[in-house]
C-alpha cells in the first residue's frame, strides 16, 4: 500500500487504531468535586475553572453532560425535572426493581438512598470510516455512518454501558462502530475492487443485517417476537457514503482503459469536428468575400445616390433661404410702414386729448369761479344775518335789564355771591359781621354789606402798618 516496500503501512495503521479503541473504550470516572475555594482566593482558570462549572452545576441542581435535567428542593427532599426527549431510570436502595423509568419522567430523589440515570432519546449518528482489504489483496478505504435509537430503555440501560459524564453515548457508539468496521471489512475481503466501488449495495445488505442481530435480538423459534431481545437498539438506516482505493497507482491504473477509451473517441470526434469546421471555414470565407464585393458594389451606388441627394436638399434650401430672406425683408418693411402710421395716430389722439382735456379744465375753473362766488356771497350774508341777530340779542338784553326789579337784582346778587366769594384772596384769619334790621329792602342790604366791605379794608390796612387788628364785636 505505500511506497517503502519495505514498511507494511497497512499494520502501523491497524496497530494505532487498536491502542485508540483501547483507550476509547476505557469507562471515564466523573470528575470528583473540588473543595471550596478559600475566601479571597483567585479565581481558577482554563481546565480547573472548567471543571469547577461542571461540577459546582451538578450540586446546584444542573445537569452536567450533553442532558439538562434540572433539581429543585433541598436536602432529602428533592425533585428531578426530566426533559421530555432524555431517558431515565430511577432506582432505590433495598428495591430490586427500578421505581420509574421511561421518556421524560420526572420524580422525587432522596440523595441518601436513590440514584438515577439520564440518557438522550434523540437518534445517534455513527460515521465509520473503515480500512479494508478485497480479495485482490488492495487496501480500500469505505466510508459510511450508522442511525440508530433507543427503542427498549428497560434492556438497555443494564447491556450498556452510560457511565460517561460529558457523553453518556460515547462507549455505545464506540462499540457499535467497531462491529460495523468488522462486518465491513469481512464483507469487503470477499469482494473485488471493481465490486467495492461499483455496487455498494451487498456492503449495506451485510452490514445492516449484523447491527440489527447485535441491537435488536432476534425472534424464537416459533417466530412471536419474544426470543433475544438484543441490547434495547433499533437500526435506523445505514448508508455507505464512499469508497476509494488507497493506492493511488492502483487508482489509475484502474482509470486508464476508461481514460484512454474516451481519449480515442475525444480525438477522433476532434478530428471530425476539425474537418467539418475547415469545411464551414472555407465556405464561410468564400462567402463572406462574395458579400465584401456585394456590400461595396451596394455602397458605391448609396455613396451616389446620397450625393445627388445631398446636392438636391443643398439647392432647395439654398432657394427656400433667399426666398424667406426677401419675405422677411417685405415684412420688415410692412411693419415699419405700419409702425410709423400708428404713431401718427397716436400723436393726433393725444392731440385731441390735450384739447379736450384743456376744454374740460376751463370748465371746472368756471365752474369752481361760479362756486367761491356763491360761497363768498352766502357768507356775507351769514355774517349779516349774525350781526342782525347779535344787535336783537344787546337790544334784547337792554330791555330785559331795563325791566329787572330790587327783587330780581337781589336774587342774582345772592346767585353772585359764591362766584365773588370763590374770587376773594385767602384770609389770614377769620373775622365774623353782624347784619342785621330789615333785609328785605336792596338798598338796606347793600348798605350793610358796603359797611362791612369798608370795615375789612380798614383792618386789612392796618395788618399792613403793622398794628394788630381787633376783631369787631358781634
Amino acid at each position: 500500500m505505500g511506497s517503502n516496500p519495505g514498511k507494511n503501512t497497512y499494520l502501523d495503521q491497524v496497530v494505532a487504531q487498536s491502542a485508540a479503541l483501547e483507550d476509547d473504550l476505557r469507562t471515564r470516572k466523573p470528575v470528583p468535586p473540588l473543595p471550596p475555594a478559600a475566601p479571597g482566593a483567585p479565581a481558577p482558570r482554563g481546565a480547573l475553572a472548567k471543571r469547577a462549572d461542571r461540577v459546582g452545576g451538578t450540586q446546584t441542581g444542573e445537569g452536567a453532560g450533553p442532558v439538562e435535567v434540572r433539581v429543585t428542593g433541598f436536602w432529602r427532599w428533592q425533585t428531578v425535572l426530566v426533559p421530555p426527549n432524555a431517558f431515565v431510570v430511577h432506582t432505590r436502595r433495598g428495591r430490586s426493581e427500578p421505581m420509574h423509568i421511561g421518556l421524560g419522567v420526572s420524580f422525587g430523589f432522596n440523595p441518601a438512598t436513590d440514584s438515577y440515570l439520564v440518557v438522550p432519546g434523540a437518534m445517534q449518528t455513527i460515521l465509520i470510516n473503515a480500512y479494508c482489504i478485497c480479495s485482490e489483496l488492495q487496501g480500500v478505504l469505505v466510508q459510511g455512518y450508522v442511525q440508530w435509537i433507543i427503542e427498549d430503555f428497560a434492556t438497555a440501560y443494564r447491556k450498556l454501558d452510560f457511565s460517561d459524564p460529558e457523553d453518556p453515548m460515547r462507549l455505545v457508539n464506540i462499540q457499535l462502530r467497531e462491529q460495523a468496521e468488522a462486518a465491513i471489512k469481512d464483507k469487503v475481503s470477499t469482494m473485488g475492487v471493481r465490486d467495492v466501488l461499483s455496487d455498494k449495495q451487498p456492503i449495506i445488505e451485510e452490514l445492516t443485517a449484523r447491527l440489527r442481530a447485535v441491537a435488536e435480538g432476534s425472534a424464537d423459534a416459533s417466530g412471536n417476537g419474544h426470543g433475544d431481545r438484543g441490547l434495547g437498539l433499533r437500526i435506523v438506516t445505514v448508508q455507505i457514503k464512499e469508497a476509494v482505493v488507497s493506492s493511488s497507482t492502483l487508482w489509475e491504473n484502474l482509470q486508464k482503459p476508461y481514460r484512454s477509451e474516451q481519449n480515442q473517441i475525444a480525438r477522433l470526434a476532434e478530428l471530425a469536428a476539425q474537418e467539418v469546421i475547415s469545411a464551414r471555414e472555407t465556405a464561410a470565407h468564400r462567402s463572406a468575400e462574395e458579400r465584401r464585393i456585394e456590400n461595396e458594389r451596394e455602397l458605391a451606388e448609396l455613396r451616389a445616390r446620397n450625393e445627388a441627394a445631398r446636392f438636391d436638399r443643398e439647392t432647395v434650401e439654398q432657394l427656400r433661404r433667399t426666398t424667406r430672406e426677401h419675405d422677411d425683408q417685405r415684412a420688415v418693411a410692412d411693419l415699419a410702414q405700419e409702425t410709423a402710421l400708428h404713431a401718427l395716430r397716436l400723436e393726433r389722439e393725444q392731440h385731441d386729448q390735450k384739447v379736450e382735456n384743456l376744454r374740460r379744465r376751463l370748465e371746472l375753473q368756471s365752474q369752481e369761479l361760479d362756486g367761491k362766488l356763491a360761497r363768498a356771497a352766502a357768507e356775507s350774508q351769514a355774517q349779516h344775518n349774525g350781526e342782525l341777530l347779535a344787535l336783537e340779542r344787546d337790544r334784547v338784553r337792554v330791555d330785559t335789564a331795563n325791566t329787572q326789579n330790587a327783587a330780581n337784582l337781589q336774587s342774582q346778587l345772592v346767585d353772585g355771591l359764591p362766584e365773588i366769594v370763590a374770587k376773594l384772596p385767602k384770609p389770614a384769619e377769620l373775622r365774623s359781621y353782624q347784619i342785621g334790621g330789615d333785609l328785605t329792602a336792596v338798598s338796606t342790604l347793600l348798605t350793610q354789606i358796603g359797611a362791612v366791605v369798608e370795615s375789612w379794608s380798614a383792618a386789612k390796612g392796618s395788618d399792613r402798618n403793622g398794628a394788630p387788628s381787633q376783631p369787631d364785636p358781634q
